[in-house]
């Protein structure tokens, strides 16, 4: 099943790079909730997943601290989990604003099982990276925001890509959250190794929630207009 495959795919994630000094790999499948992660993995891909249908594939920059990064789950926050996916996350609590756009969409498209039985979203970069800025306080941070990172990590995403496609997606065309930065190191990847067919710029939800809030509802019109052309 695809579930299982996807579910052997996260719990295999490792990253041996060496990384910038100040830089940390954050690995929600093994780090201080991995047990929970992987109950609420489980719990939500056997629900969506339980069978081998191809899926189209649509891909952010990498996992943050209230998204992934705490459910393991890309853009999919505890409260969205709980509410429109029926999975309760028990005393860990957090809010995404990248999360809340995306489950807009989602919503728009048709809710979560017809959705999920025809996109899987995950990242360009499975694993997510965090930075101790000025004031000592560890912050997100992408994996193109410093050279010697994306260098570093290169490798690692490379591979994770090609791990991702053999799950059984659908590789002839992809979804690029991140029009900017992100959409233009993949086709620079892309252009290399061939990885995927088409190309298809999203703007970031992180963006819309940020700077284009008041027009959420144009940006998720968007999205359904592209995801389904």
């Amino acid at each position: 099943m695809l579930s299982d495959r996807i579910i052997a795919f996260n719990e295999g994630l490792s990253l041996s790079s060496k990384l910038p000094s100040g830089i940390d790999v954050m690995n929600p499948f093994r780090g201080d909730h991995a047990e929970l992660i992987a109950r609420l993995t489980r719990l939500f891909y056997n629900k969506y997943y339980n069978d081998d249908k191809p899926r189209k594939l649509i891909l952010g920059i990498n996992p943050g601290r209230l998204g992934a990064g705490l459910t393991g789950i890309p853009f999919t926050d505890t409260k969205r989990l709980k509410f429109d996916c029926g999975i309760d996350t028990g005393e860990i609590q957090s809010h995404e604003p990248s999360s809340v756009f995306v489950y807009e969409v989602i919503k728009a498209f048709g809710g979560p099982d017809l959705f999920y039985s025809n996109f899987f979203i995950n990242s360009i970069c499975p694993l997510g990276f965090i930075y101790e800025n000025d004031k000592g306080k560890w912050v997100n941070y992408n994996y193109y925001d410093r050279k010697d990172l994306e260098e570093a990590v290169t490798p690692f995403i490379l591979e994770s890509l090609k791990k991702q496609i053999s799950l059984g997606l659908d590789s002839e065309q992809v979804w690029i959250m991140g029009s900017g930065k992100n959409m233009k190191f993949i086709k620079a990847l892309n252009k290399k190794h061939k990885l995927f067919d088409r190309l298809i710029a999203l703007d970031h939800p992180r963006f819309v929630m940020q700077y284009r809030y008041k027009r959420i509802g144009e940006y998720v019109e968007k999205y359904l207009q592209l995801l389904n052309g």
